[in-house]
């Protein structure tokens, strides 16, 4: 069974940073890929960025070029550094990471960081 726990959410305000970091209870490198989500207040869950095994990043647009995603396989987390923040990007950030398992792969996700910007 997989573990995933997300830390590093809070209060900030327009303009700041935060570093949300997502402890897993495996090897990472196992992992095919792994991704940051988030669920804004009565909006669908959507996709922030994702990485590879290999190092690949994908990015929605709304983030591009102030969120950056990394993996630190030495100590099993997937970290999202987060700048220049708006109120828009308030919502609930959860990490997934997808496990291939011979031909197909299982999903498994964090419960989840809440995320505030406001002044």
């Amino acid at each position: 069974q997989v573990q995933l726990v997300e830390s590093g959410g809070g209060l900030v305000q327009p303009g700041g940073s935060l570093r949300l970091s997502c402890a897993a209870s495996r090897n990472i490198f196992s992992f095919i890929t792994m991704g940051w989500y988030r669920q804004g207040p009565g909006k669908q869950r959507e996709l922030v960025a994702t990485i590879t095994s290999g190092g690949s990043t994908n990015y929605a647009d709304s983030v591009k070029g102030r969120f950056t995603i990394s993996r630190d396989n030495a100590k099993n987390t997937l970290n999202l550094q987060m700048n220049s923040l708006k109120p828009e990007d308030t919502a609930v950030y959860y990490c997934k990471a997808r496990l291939l398992v011979i031909t197909s792969w299982n999903d498994y996700w964090g419960p989840g960081t809440q995320v505030t910007v406001a002044s």
